[in-house]
């Protein structure tokens, strides 16, 4: 059965070229192959003011990407979130970019009765995390606490399940060019079965 992703490509260089654009777009080629029809959302594209208080937190968006991502996630029945781990957590126009998209109560609100609302229920989502350290070090020693910060307070929050995690670790060298290829590989699977 077909299904509709989106993947949001955390590295925030606009340049491209890293090896967090490559997973997404082999997840992408993946995907497509086996006849899904996924979306990539590059984050360093968009060009987007901090938000600085509740009052724009509570308003609906009114920028055009911003506005697209919604549209775009807002259709899709697995979300795919790709990014590199700067100093122990998410770059920060992931983060902005991620704030914007649930303006507006768009990824969980109040409702009347003062009770949450899971907007992003009966999506699943999967998270990547690429690092320079080994992932194991950032499983054990650091606890993984920014990537649980991430499924647990608004991923799953918003009632997205299942949420699964893949972290590849000491991703940059030479001599990690097969292990690279391997992850490329494994993304062009998981794509294919909207994993």
């Amino acid at each position: 059965m077909s299904k509709r992703i989106a993947i949001i490509q955390g590295h925030p260089d606009p340049a491209g070229g890293h090896f967090c654009h490559a997973l997404a777009q082999a997840y992408r080629e993946g995907a497509e192959a086996a006849g899904h029809v996924a979306t990539i959302i590059d984050t360093a594209a968009m060009d987007l003011p901090y938000i600085r208080n509740q009052e724009q937190w509570k308003a609906p968006p009114e920028d055009e990407a911003v506005l697209r991502m919604q549209a775009v996630v807002g259709a899709a029945d697995h979300l795919v979130i790709i990014y590199p781990l700067w100093l122990g957590d998410m770059p920060a126009i992931l983060k902005s970019a991620l704030e914007h998209l649930s303006c507006g109560g768009f990824v969980m609100a109040i409702d009347a009765d003062g009770h949450w609302q899971q907007k992003l229920k009966g999506k699943s989502a999967r998270v990547v995390v690429t690092m320079g350290m080994p992932a194991l070090v950032y499983r054990l020693y650091f606890l993984s606490h920014s990537l649980k910060s991430l499924e647990r307070n608004i991923l799953r929050f918003a009632g997205m399940k299942p949420v699964r995690t893949t972290l590849m670790g000491r991703v940059e060298g030479e001599g990690r060019a097969p292990q690279r290829e391997a992850w490329l590989a494994q993304m062009r699977s998981l794509g294919a079965g909207a994993a």
